[in-house]
C-alpha cells in the first residue's frame, strides 16, 4: 500500500503537544490531570475531531477516537499510547504513539482506504507512575485490574485521591464502568520509541516487539541500631545501611547470575535514617525492581533476593522485612500481528529486527484482553525520560508507515 505520511504536519503536532508543559524547554513535565495535561487533551480532541473521528472519554480519562469501519459491530483495531510525561523528560516517549497513530489514520483516510473493522486511537491515562506510584493506570482499568476502590486507595504525594483529581479534571462516573467489554478490540498495536540503543547501534529502522517484560517490585525495610558515629565501636554495630548495601549488591548479583540479558535488577529508591553524617544508620527503606521476559526466571530471582535478605539479617544482627508491592506478568505479542508488522516493514523496504521490550507499556495490559503488537523506532543513544530524548523525523515517519500498513491489514481481517 502506497501511503503519504505528512511528516511536516506530524512534526508540527509533536512540537505543539510539547508546548503543553510545566517545565522550561526543552524539558517536558506533564503530570496526569495537571493543567498542562488538560490543555494537551483538549488540543488532541480537537485534532481527532477535525480528522472525522468520533471521540469519547471514560471515567478515568482514557480517550477513544474512532474511525468507524464498514462493519462497526466487529471488534475494532486499536492503536495509541500516552501523553503524560515524567518530570523533566522529553517530547517523544508515548507522544509518538499517540500522534503517530493519528497520522497513520489520516494517511489511510487520504489514501482512500476503507476499513472493515473500525480503527480506534486510544490515549491512555497515566502510563507513568509519577503521580500515583502505579504505572499504566488507564490500561489496568480497561482490563478490569482495578475498580472503584482505586478512587480512595490511590493518592498523589500530597495525599490527594484519584477521586478528587479526576473529578477536578472533569471525569465522572464509576470506575467499575471503565472495564472494556469482551471482544472490544480484535487487535492492538502500539508505536513507541525503543528507549534502548539496539536499533541505532545495528543501523535498523524498525523493531518488531515479540514480548514485553514485566516488573515485580519489592519494598525492603532494614532495622538496625543507631548511635553516635564515634561512640559505638565498629565490632558492636548493627548498621542498617551496611546491611542494606549487601542487599543492593545481592540484587545486582542475582540478576547477573541468570546469564540472561533480559533479567534486570534495580534498587531505585533508598532512604537512610536518621540521615546525619555523624549518626549510625538505624533504618533503611528501599524499593527494588526485578523484571524479565520470563516470569518463572524473574520469580526465582525474587526468591533468591529474599533468601539473601535473611542471610544478611543473621550475619549483621539486623531485622529485614520484605514486602511484595506488585508483580505483573510479561506479555507475548500475537503471532498474526507480528506477521503483519513484518509484512508492513518489508512492503516499505525497511530493515527490522525482532526484539523484546524491557520497558513495559500499556500494551502489556492490553494483551490480557486482545492480541497485541508493538512497533519500535530508534532513539538517539537509547536515551529516554530526559530532555535530550530524540528520534529523527525520518525514523518517526518510518514507524508511522509500518503502523498504518499494519492497522490497515488487521482491519480487513
Amino acid at each position: 500500500m502506497q501511503l503519504h505520511i505528512d511528516r511536516d504536519r506530524l512534526l508540527a503536532d509533536i512540537e505543539r503537544l510539547a508546548a503543553f508543559s510545566d517545565d522550561t524547554p526543552p524539558g517536558i513535565t506533564r503530570l496526569v490531570f495537571s493543567g498542562a495535561d488538560q490543555e494537551a487533551r483538549g488540543w488532541l480532541k480537537l485534532q481527532c475531531r477535525e480528522a472525522g473521528l468520533a471521540v469519547r472519554e471514560d471515567a478515568v480519562g482514557n480517550m477513544f477516537a474512532r474511525w468507524v469501519g464498514a462493519r462497526p459491530e466487529l471488534g475494532a483495531i486499536g492503536t495509541g499510547s500516552h501523553i503524560d510525561a515524567v518530570p523533566h523528560s522529553g517530547k517523544f516517549d508515548g507522544t509518538v504513539g499517540v500522534l503517530g497513530g493519528l497520522e497513520a489514520i489520516r494517511a489511510l483516510q487520504q489514501g482512500g482506504f476503507q476499513p472493515l473493522r473500525s480503527i480506534e486511537l486510544l490515549l491512555f491515562t497515566a502510563e507513568e507512575p509519577t503521580r500515583f506510584g502505579l504505572g499504566c493506570l488507564g490500561s489496568r482499568m480497561l482490563i478490569g485490574g482495578l475498580g472503584a476502590a482505586a478512587d480512595e486507595q490511590l493518592k498523589d504525594p500530597e495525599g490527594v485521591t484519584l477521586a478528587q483529581l479526576r473529578a477536578a479534571a472533569g471525569f465522572h462516573g464509576s470506575l467499575d464502568e471503565v472495564k472494556l467489554p469482551d471482544g472490544y478490540y480484535a487487535g492492538f498495536v502500539e508505536l513507541h520509541i525503543e528507549q534502548g540503543p539496539l536499533l541505532e547501534k545495528e543501523g535498523l529502522a524498525i523493531g518488531i516487539v515479540t514480548g514485553i517484560a514485566a516488573p515485580a517490585a519489592l519494598r525492603i525495610i532494614v532495622e538496625g541500631e543507631g548511635g553516635h558515629a564515634g561512640g559505638v565501636m565498629m565490632h558492636d554495630r548493627k548498621d542498617a545501611f551496611c546491611a542494606a548495601a549487601e542487599i543492593v549488591l545481592a540484587v545486582e548479583g542475582r540478576a547477573l547470575a541468570t546469564g540472561s540479558v533480559d533479567t534486570c535488577g534495580t534498587v531505585g529508591k533508598c532512604h537512610v535514617y536518621p540521615g546525619a553524617v555523624n549518626s549510625i544508620p538505624s533504618r533503611v527503606e528501599m524499593e527494588v525492581d526485578i523484571r524479565d521476559i520470563d516470569e518463572q526466571r524473574r520469580n526465582q530471582v525474587l526468591r533468591e533476593i529474599e533468601e539473601a535478605c535473611a542471610r544478611v539479617a543473621t550475619k549483621r544482627k539486623v531485622t529485614v522485612k520484605v514486602t511484595g508491592i506488585n508483580a505483573d506478568a510479561p506479555a507475548t505479542s500475537a503471532a498474526r500481528i507480528v506477521e503483519a508488522m513484518v509484512a508492513a516493514a518489508a512492503e516499505n523496504g525497511l530493515s527490522y529486527r525482532k526484539m523484546v521490550s524491557r520497558a513495559y507499556h500499556d500494551s502489556l495490559f492490553m494483551a490480557r484482553i486482545a492480541p497485541v503488537g508493538m512497533v519500535f523506532i530508534p532513539c538517539r543513544g537509547g536515551v529516554s525520560h530526559r530532555p535530550d530524548e530524540y528520534s529523527a523525523p525520518h525514523e518517526i515517519e518510518n514507524g508511522v508507515k509500518v503502523l498504518a500498513c499494519t492497522l490497515a491489514a488487521l482491519s480487513l481481517e
